[in-house]
């Protein structure tokens, strides 16, 4: 059944988060798209993550480009992701005059997760979402209020770190979100330098294949597909100057 509240979905890393002219800047792009469509935004926090456990001794470890998160590092994870990250978004947004609120998926029993099985590796406390109780966000949305979530979620015997991507998708197609915005460091996908508007899933695949898209641009496609996947309408790729002017790549079924 279709939602009647069919917001923006923002994901947003946790790279450009600790630079405060763009986190300004961020800030008050959202709150001008809130001002005519509800809003829910999903942070990461990778980069803070990585350098809390290096002053605490602890190797970041990397599995096909997916964190685990042994024991050690899960109260280090919910500190930064809840605590610090999520925190510094909520004001930001406040100050820029949007009515935010911050949350992870613990919250509520928002989203709720089970752990990350992998044929060569214990992922430890590291998750994939299970469930998203739409309801709440919906709520939320219905009184002008704008989610902020930290990519945790909740299991039966503890918390689960998760990608924000794959929370940014779960979220967006649980809540029959009208687009789902990708931040990026680039315009969207680029084609002898000249930004591509649209693209389907095939179209992607032959470009991938023919070697037009290569490199990191890989993981974000494929991500956005991925969302597609979840039943998200359209997924966008694009930097902060794309979200301003609802630019970028966007990326649906169908031409």
């Amino acid at each position: 059944m279709q939602s009647p509240i069919q917001p923006y979905v923002i994901k947003i890393s946790g790279h450009e988060l600790d630079d405060s002219a763009y986190l300004a800047s961020f800030a008050a792009a959202a709150a001008e798209i809130a001002r005519t469509t509800p809003l829910i935004v999903v942070h990461g926090g990778g980069k803070t993550i990585s350098a809390m456990q290096q002053k605490m001794g602890i190797e970041p470890r990397y599995i096909d480009g997916i964190r685990i998160t042994d024991p050690d590092s899960l109260s280090l994870v919910e500190m930064v992701l809840r605590g610090s990250v999520n925190t510094m978004l909520v004001r930001a947004f406040i100050n820029a005059g949007l009515d935010a609120q911050g949350m992870s998926g613990v919250d509520r029993g928002l989203i709720h997760a089970t752990k990350m099985l992998h044929v060569s590796e214990d992922m430890g406390f590291t998750g994939v979402v299970e469930s998203v109780r739409a309801d709440v966000l919906l709520d939320m949305l219905d009184m002008g209020v704008t989610p902020v979530i930290a990519p945790l979620g909740l299991g039966k015997d503890s918390a689960y770190n998760i990608n924000a991507d794959v929370v940014a998708g779960a979220v967006a197609g649980a809540v029959d979100a009208d687009r789902l915005y990708f931040l990026s460091n680039v315009p969207g996908v680029l084609v002898n330098e000249t930004l591509v508007e649209r693209l389907t899933p095939q179209q992607v695949e032959s470009l991938i294949a023919d070697g037009t898209i290569f490199g990191g641009m890989i993981p974000k496609v494929r991500t956005a597909l991925d969302a597609l996947n979840s039943g998200v309408k359209q997924a966008v790729i694009t930097d902060l100057n794309g979200l301003k002017s609802r630019g970028g790549t966007v990326f649906s079924a169908s031409a």
